[in-house]
């Protein structure tokens, strides 16, 4: 575990250091700006407009660091030729994947914490109130979907280039947040064997959708209106088991691939 976690460390002092890190600050700038909006507008279907475009930044953003980071993980490494002093280390090639995942993963979540904590402080300047939980739920289960995409985007990079991994799974993450819920009613509309093969993809495909809480935050849900908690810890092991579906096959690839 020692070596996995030195690995994850250099992702996520090397992503720091690097542009992504002040698309942070100019987001946060612009959501600023947004958030200040609402002391001119007393209407509250602007208010939740207004936090309803600050979400979706933070969501466009928070796809964008994830995919572009971990997409160049492993290419990287080989058009640099780091990766062979680095294999001749005591460590394996499943630990390196593991540990460049792990830093990935955590880098985007620590982004995705700034993110959420920055919004929450501000609504909560303007509008007086602030659930913990809503904003907490809205966090977790944002970042258990980031963890699949990663995982995704890892698979992708010992299979594909650069270029067209990211174009892939950008194509993939967001036709599946916007359309992977309603496959199968499509599905119904339609004839064989066409509606076969549609019904096996909407089972197969891991649906990011089910981690979008953003509605928790625009209309300010509380109490007994948030998910319980058991529902936050299924959809947790959901997002697990997927991560982990793609980060084995990532492994697997990665073992038998030549990197020369």
């Amino acid at each position: 575990m020692n070596k996995i976690f030195a690995v994850a460390a250099v992702v996520i002092k090397e992503l720091y250091r690097r542009k992504d890190f002040y698309v942070l600050f100019i987001l946060t700038a612009l959501i600023t700006g947004l958030m200040w909006l609402m002391n001119f507008f007393h209407d509250e279907q602007i208010v939740r407009f207004i936090k309803e475009i600050c979400l979706m930044l933070i969501w466009v953003c928070s796809l964008v660091i994830a995919v572009t980071t971990a997409a160049r993980q492993i290419p990287a490494e080989r058009e640099s030729r780091t990766i062979f002093p680095l294999l001749a280390k005591p460590i394996t090639r499943w630990q390196v994947m593991v540990g460049k995942f792990l830093g990935c993963w955590l880098a985007t979540g620590v982004a995705l914490l700034v993110f959420y904590i920055f919004v929450a402080l501000v609504s909560a300047s303007r509008e007086h109130t602030l659930s913990v939980d809503a904003y907490f739920q809205a966090f977790w289960l944002h970042w258990q979907m980031l963890g699949i995409v990663i995982a995704m985007t890892m698979l992708g990079s010992v299979t594909l280039s650069v270029a067209a991994n990211m174009t892939i799974i950008f194509i993939v993450s967001i036709g599946i947040l916007v359309m992977g819920g309603f496959l199968h009613k499509l599905a119904e509309r339609m004839t064989e064997p066409s509606a076969s093969l549609l019904t096996a993809i909407y089972f197969i495909i891991p649906h990011l959708e089910l981690f979008n809480m953003r509605e928790l935050i625009i209309h300010d849900w509380t109490g007994a209106n948030l998910p319980r908690w058991t529902d936050v810890l299924g959809d947790t092991v959901y997002g697990l088991a997927y991560s982990a579906f793609f980060l084995i096959a990532a492994c697997l690839v990665f073992r038998r691939k030549a990197l020369n």
